[in-house]
């Protein structure tokens, strides 16, 4: 067996027999972005989606949104569809050193907020109950302004990566956030590694022992994943999603605050 993998697993099982031997449990949750058609990866996400019973959160592009995704989907027990932008595009001046963003600063309000409207309707008649009103911002940023204009579009969840940037108590909106991103994006995209990953969860999982609630989010992107993305998916799937000491909250209750 590869010596990091196997650490990687070694450490990952003491964090959650750390939780078990407590009676606590650390609440995971699984968002995969770029979602518009049925492919052979996202066949394969689902084969392990279903593999671990767990459900992986599809944040889903409605400009480019396919009949044929949600005919696929439309019998799939652990697919859930979350809301990717409208189109995922970006709008900020790179000439300006702006990191790239559809929902940013840059964005006149009276364009965006419409197409976000349209893209909520367009996932609602598409996917139905499966839709969690959730905004996935395309590269994970959001100007504030578009923040405050989410629930009275009817958009009353919001996810990006890492940290909290705004309160949890902004009226109307919950934040359920990512932490983990399994893909290496700069020079050669790849899975990260897993001693990358074995530091980023002794992190993550050091910090959930004293803050429980919040729930610790995967990252992936089945369009870009290499095989050292499945292999660390089914890995840690075959603890994680199995061990007394972790548990996996329906993602439409997790954005419900629950």
């Amino acid at each position: 067996m590869n010596e990091d993998l196997d650490r990687f697993k070694r450490q990952l099982t003491a964090h959650l027999d750390w939780f078990s031997e407590r009676g606590r449990k650390v609440r995971f949750w699984w968002r995969d972005d770029d979602a518009i058609e049925p492919t052979p990866d996202l066949e394969r996400l689902l084969t392990l989606a279903n593999s671990h019973q767990v459900e992986v959160a599809m944040a889903v592009i409605p400009k480019d949104a396919t009949q044929a995704l949600a005919d696929r989907l439309q019998d799939e027990r652990y697919a859930v569809v979350l809301q990717h932008g409208w189109q995922h595009r970006n709008f900020q001046d790179k000439s300006k050193g702006e990191k790239a963003a559809e929902l940013g600063s840059r964005r006149n309000l009276d364009d965006l907020l419409p197409q976000l409207r349209d893209g909520k309707a367009r996932l609602d008649d598409l996917f139905g109950q499966r839709f969690v009103p959730a905004v996935v911002p395309p590269w994970n940023r959001i100007a504030p302004a578009v923040i405050r204009a989410l629930p009275d579009l009817g958009l009353t969840g919001l996810s990006t990566f890492t940290w909290m940037h705004f309160p949890r108590d902004l009226s109307g909106l919950t934040q359920v956030q990512s932490h983990v991103d399994i893909i290496k994006w700069k020079k050669q995209r790849r899975f990260i590694g897993w001693e990358s990953a074995r530091l980023r969860f002794d992190l993550q999982l050091a910090r959930r022992r004293t803050n429980p609630q919040e729930p610790l989010g995967i990252l992936s992107h089945h369009m870009a994943h290499d095989e050292g993305c499945y292999e660390f998916l089914d890995a840690f799937l075959s603890i994680a999603a199995h061990h007394p000491g972790a548990e996996w909250p329906h993602v439409a209750d997790l954005f419900r605050g629950k």
